[in-house]
């Protein structure tokens, strides 16, 4: 038979959208999974990280064609071909037959930059074929974050995307999670026969978590779109740090400029100009209440994000190189006072220690849980069980009056309170172990998906403080 016609009529594989897709949204360039520098109001948000990935390339005039795919794929009918690129949201032939043309050039290299990405995430990142890549989880990870980097990296001011980049963002954010459409659970379902009798089914339908966040992270990724596009006609402009010329593109003839000098820490950021009488009423009214929106995005992203990650399995690696001691790991100081207090308050300990920047509070995290997990595994050493899951479940059973019991529970809740006195803390060693060993694929779009939502969300924040501080530093 025509191979082509079986592609036809298999590519589009009966699409339907379902819950899990529908539009979609972005932070900061970065290194390897989970890490990064965290600055006190802006870019270098920490949560966004990731491996290395050739997923994404900067956008030009041949991002789509500039290579042939490797695969083999037999030639399509055009018309098929845009059935199944119609969630690429490409433009629609007109009846003009000069656009036609152009249209249909236009899907024969989308359908170029298809083969291409598909056949990076089908090689786990490794071109050479020889079976050394990723597994798919991570690649998709990888992927997105890569994408966002892509897209949103150079993205330093309150300003729309590009048109081009916000277009490339769509179309393979649709690509990758249209992976999510075919992400099932079975479940028990009565159908009801001819004469009337009931039997019960196993249908599919979209897995829970899936159901239940990606249309969420679409939706917050739609808003974190407007609100930068709500910045197309502002009252203030950007100027190279220490600039003090009027060589700005939104300088005004003959008007002085008061160029607010920046922190050490966020030197690489432009600087927000602003007229000497200051912002308007509305246009300060305006910030503040995007601002207000971006902050609510930022906690639900990173509300789903950490979720997502409390549901993935602790590797068995990591179990594996937690200290022989919670003592060693946390310092004699913090374990005294954990363990002779009668009652235990972290809170006072945390003021106590005087955490001066995020990279102390992360390595307190990190030592922090570290320790938890040693505790907990001495609490329950008793039994044979060995594995995490195992102990975890055994963690009910074991004596509370038992020390490391205590401590664990203790530690616990400091871990807890340190999070919450820094929420924008960078994800912990356990955390990027997580991502790294993770084989969900469904767990790994959701979670670097509101990894970069919320990285975005923040950045957003830092940049409307930024504006509004130099807005107050001109009234003085």
């Amino acid at each position: 038979m025509d191979n082509s016609s079986n592609f036809d009529e298999n590519s589009d594989v009966g699409y339907q959208p379902s819950h899990s897709s529908v539009d979609q949204n972005d932070h900061s360039i970065t290194e390897t999974v989970g890490y990064s520098t965290f600055s006190g109001d802006s870019f270098a948000y920490c949560r966004t990280n990731s491996e290395v990935s050739n997923f994404s390339e900067p956008i030009d005039d041949n991002s789509f064609g500039s290579e042939h795919s490797p695969s083999l794929w037999t030639p399509v009918k055009h018309g098929a071909s845009q059935a199944v690129l119609s969630r690429l949201g490409m433009k629609q032939p007109r009846n003009s037959m000069d656009d036609k043309s152009e249209d249909l050039d236009l899907l024969e290299s989308e359908l170029d930059m298809m083969r291409e990405r598909f056949s990076k995430l089908l090689l786990g990142e490794d071109m050479s074929g020889g079976g050394k890549g990723v597994c798919t989880a991570v690649t998709i990870s990888n992927s997105i974050t890569n994408l966002y980097a892509t897209v949103f990296g150079q993205n330093l001011k309150l300003e729309p995307l590009n048109p081009e980049k916000k277009a490339m963002w769509k179309r393979e954010m649709n690509c990758l999670l249209s992976v999510c459409d075919y992400i099932v659970e079975f479940a028990p379902t009565a159908q009801y026969l001819e004469d009337g009798t009931i039997v019960e089914m196993m249908t599919s339908r979209p897995r829970s978590d899936i159901y239940i966040n990606l249309p969420a992270l679409q939706k917050l990724d739609t808003m974190l779109i407007e609100i930068l596009d709500s910045f197309h006609d502002t009252e203030f402009w950007y100027a190279d740090q220490g600039s003090l010329s009027g060589n700005s593109t939104r300088s005004r003839a003959g008007s002085f400029r008061r160029i607010v000098q920046r922190k050490d820490e966020k030197w690489w950021l432009p600087v927000p100009c602003v007229h000497p009488g200051g912002l308007s009423e509305k246009s300060t009214k305006h910030l503040s209440e995007k601002r207000d929106c971006a902050n609510q995005i930022h906690k639900a992203a990173m509300a789903i994000n950490s979720s997502v990650l409390a549901e993935m399995d602790i590797p068995e690696t990591y179990m594996a190189n937690l200290p022989k001691s919670g003592r060693t790991s946390l310092g004699d100081t913090i374990y005294r006072y954990m363990y002779s207090a009668d009652k235990f308050s972290p809170d006072y300990l945390l003021d106590c220690l005087k955490i001066s920047s995020e990279h102390e509070a992360l390595e307190l995290a990190d030592k922090v849980e570290s320790s938890m997990f040693t505790w907990r595994r001495k609490a329950c050493l008793s039994h044979s069980k060995t594995s995490w899951n195992k102990v975890k479940d055994l963690m009910a059973d074991t004596d509370r009056s038992d020390k490391n019991y205590t401590l664990a529970e203790r530690a616990e809740t400091l871990l807890f309170c340190l999070k919450q006195r820094y929420p924008e803390l960078s994800q912990t060693s356990l955390d990027t172990c997580k991502i790294q060993y993770n084989r969900d694929v469904g767990k790994a779009i959701l979670e670097s998906y509101s990894r970069v939502l919320e990285g975005l969300a923040f950045n957003i924040v830092a940049w409307i403080e930024d504006v509004l501080h130099a807005d107050k530093s001109t009234r003085k």
